[in-house]
C-alpha cells in the first residue's frame, strides 16, 4: 500500500527540526554531533518554507507518474516498484538538471559538490526497516504525518463532512 508524508501546515511552527533530522540522516555519520563537522556538509531533502503568513515543510511528493522520473536520460531517476518513492542512482545522474525543470514543486535540487541531483526519498533505508521517515519523527507539532494514501483520503472526507454539518446548522 502507498504510503505519502502528509503535511498540516496548520500544526507547523516552522521551528525547522525537520530540516535538521533529514540531514542527519542523510549524513555519513548519523548523528548529529559528527554530522555538522562533516564535509561536505549533509544537506537536507526537506525545506520549510514561509508563505502567506504560515510556515510549511516541503519535500517531493512522490508524483504517481513523476514527470522528473520520465524527462530523466540516464535513468538516474527510477522507482524500484510501482509503491516506491522516486530514488536517484547518484552515480547515473549527469547533472542535467531536467528534472530540475521539470518538478511541479521545485524541490529537487542539484548538489553543487557532487554535482548530483538530491531529493526526498522518504528515507527509504529507512522505510525497509520499518521505521517512518527522519522528518515525520523528528517533527515536535505534529505537522508531518507519515500515512497510507486511503487513510489520508478517510481522514479528509470526515472533516469535509463535518465541515458539511456545521455549515448546515447555521
Amino acid at each position: 500500500m502507498k504510503r505519502m508524508i502528509i503535511v498540516k501546515a496548520n500544526r507547523c511552527q516552522g521551528c525547522k527540526t525537520c530540516e535538521l533530522a533529514c540531514g542527519v540522516e542523510h549524513s555519513a555519520s548519523k548523528s548529529l554531533a559528527t554530522a555538522i563537522t562533516e564535509s561536505p556538509p549533509p544537506r537536507s531533502r526537506v525545506q520549510v518554507e514561509r508563505a502567506h503568513g504560515f510556515k510549511v515543510p516541503l519535500q517531493c511528493r512522490q508524483c504517481e507518474n513523476a514527470p522528473c522520473v520520465a524527462v530523466c536520460p540516464t535513468a538516474a531517476l527510477h522507482r524500484k516498484d510501482q509503491d516506491s518513492p522516486v530514488l536517484i542512482a547518484q552515480d547515473l545522474c549527469i547533472g542535467c538538471r531536467l528534472c530540475v525543470l521539470a518538478c511541479p514543486f521545485g524541490v529537487i535540487r542539484l548538489d553543487e559538490k557532487s554535482k548530483a541531483i538530491i531529493k526526498c526519498d522518504l528515507c527509504f533505508a529507512r522505510l525497509e526497516r520499518g521505521e517512518h521517515p527522519a522528518c515525520v519523527e523528528a517533527c515536535p507539532t505534529g505537522a508531518l504525518v507519515f500515512a497510507e494514501e486511503e487513510e489520508a483520503n478517510r481522514e479528509k472526507r470526515r472533516k469535509a463532512a463535518a465541515a458539511l454539518a456545521e455549515a448546515q446548522k447555521e
